[in-house]
């Protein structure tokens, strides 16, 4: 049995039921027309507000429930998503050689050690390197196997000084990015004057976050510790903590000799979990290898609603279609129209990232409509 609604089209047959249905299309227009009318005055009212200096913004908590927010879908999953992260180690250590594996991985879809990883172009500036060494360095790690959405340019410009543009036009010309790798910071901040402050360091991430969560990608910057230790090892990090403030997170990566091929890395950041890696240099191939972690990831436990939808939702019937009553109803599920609603709104991110279930809501004539498929992208 098809689950998706049909909507039949009327094809009138005589005069008189022609003239039937004349107030209904009318009814329908008018009601497109009030609608029209009501979103377009309440987009004026908030533009009038927003240029009142006095006006502050504000969501109610019914509202944000009410709402279906973006999801970041992770790069690697449990390690790396979207937004702007510090990767710090001391000089020499290897990060680069780490960066290389990370952008080869997610550029060819393939596993990193024992985590999941999404495919998608990559952009890598490697900027302290130039292309001879690069190319040496990635056929002695990965052979003669190349990947076509792999991206490597050895110069660019400063932050505020043409970079911005030149990073914008590389999304734009490719539309699938999820990772750029700035290698290093230093390379593209301006200096001199008071570019070391706290407020220029919080600027400068600030301005680069904005772009990540625009385009909905990674930005990874490569990084310097200081000599100096600290109780926080984040705390090494140089610069002021304003870089690791206005960060999504940060990896740092440590020798535990520094003639040594053994290293920890550590992860810290808003979407993830704390972890502690240890890792070892494959003195051959030069790639890192992950020998075990301190703890193991912590996953969410199964949530019933989308084991039902994803256990009705099959090969043979990939989509559905209706109100929140009619979903109660289709699951069988004792709960409120209200309530399934706003629970799909909040768990939107885990049914497309551990189902690969969209979920949508849209207003038409009946009202709101809900929709969920599957599939790479929005034919409903």
């Amino acid at each position: 049995m098809e689950n998706k609604k049909e909507m039949t089209v009327f094809s009138p047959s005589v005069g008189a039921d022609e003239r039937q249905s004349l107030p209904k299309i009318a009814e329908n227009s008018i009601s497109d027309y009030e609608e029209n009318i009501k979103s377009f005055e309440e987009m004026q009212r908030e533009l009038q507000l927003s240029l009142d200096p006095s006006y502050l913004k504000t969501v109610s908590m019914s509202e944000l429930y009410d709402t279906v927010y973006p999801s970041k879908s992770p790069l690697i999953d449990g390690l790396l998503y979207p937004g702007t992260y510090i990767f710090a180690g001391s000089p020499k250590l290897g990060k680069s050689f780490l960066m290389a594996q990370l952008a080869y991985h997610i550029s060819t879809g393939t596993p990193l050690w024992n985590y999941t990883t999404r495919k998608g172009t990559v952009l890598y500036l490697a900027l302290e390197d130039d292309y001879r060494r690069l190319q040496e360095r990635l056929y002695r790690m990965f052979g003669t196997e190349g990947a076509e959405n792999l991206y490597f340019s050895v110069s660019a410009s400063q932050l505020g000084k043409g970079l911005d543009e030149q990073l914008a036009r590389f999304v734009t010309e490719h539309a699938d990015t999820k990772l750029i790798i700035i290698d290093t910071l230093q390379k593209v901040r301006e200096v001199g004057g008071d570019n070391y402050s706290y407020a220029n360091d919080y600027q400068i991430m600030g301005r680069l976050k904005s772009f990540a969560n625009v385009h909905g990608l990674c930005l990874l910057l490569v990084h310097h510790t200081r000599k100096q230790t600290a109780d926080d090892k984040f705390d090494m990090i140089s610069g002021t903590s304003g870089l690791l403030g206005a960060a999504d997170g940060a990896f740092l990566l440590q020798k535990e000799k520094r003639t040594g091929n053994a290293a920890t890395l550590e992860v810290s950041g808003r979407d993830q979990q704390d972890q502690k890696l240890y890792l070892i240099r494959n003195t051959e191939t030069l790639l890192w290898e992950l020998q075990k972690t301190e703890t193991e990831l912590w996953r969410e436990p199964p949530e019933p609603l989308l084991e039902q939808i994803n256990q009705r939702l099959t090969t043979d019937c990939p989509r559905w279609q209706g109100t929140a009553t009619e979903l109660v109803g289709w699951l069988g599920v004792e709960m409120s129209p209200n309530s399934i609603t706003r629970k799909l709104n909040v768990l939107y991110g885990r049914l497309l990232n551990e189902y690969g279930i969209f979920y949508r809501r849209d207003r038409c004539h009946e009202g709101r409509m809900i929709k969920l498929y599957r599939g790479e992208r929005d034919d409903m």
